[in-house]
């Protein structure tokens, strides 16, 4: 009687967790415009990058949500056009 309530009780907390952690997985994607230190070209990237590695530019502190987001915000960055 006890283990039936434990496995009904463990089915329901996974059933209940995993749509909430899957939501969690496709919001926590972040982008960022980079620029490296070396070649100078402009990149959009999911990570933050190293400092030694590459550069953030745009506006400070903004991390974009969506890629075509990132894509877009990177045609405006005055370095990534110029170079």
């Amino acid at each position: 009687m006890t283990l039936k309530r434990i496995v009904r009780s463990i089915a329901v907390i996974t059933a209940l967790t995993l749509p909430a952690l899957g939501v969690l997985a496709q919001t926590a994607t972040s982008y960022y415009i980079v620029q490296d230190v070396k070649t100078k070209k402009c990149t959009i990237v999911d990570k933050k990058p190293a400092a030694s590695e590459a550069t953030l530019v745009g506006p400070d502190g903004v991390v974009y949500k969506t890629r075509t987001e990132a894509e877009n915000a990177m045609k405006t960055v005055k370095v990534c056009t110029t170079s």
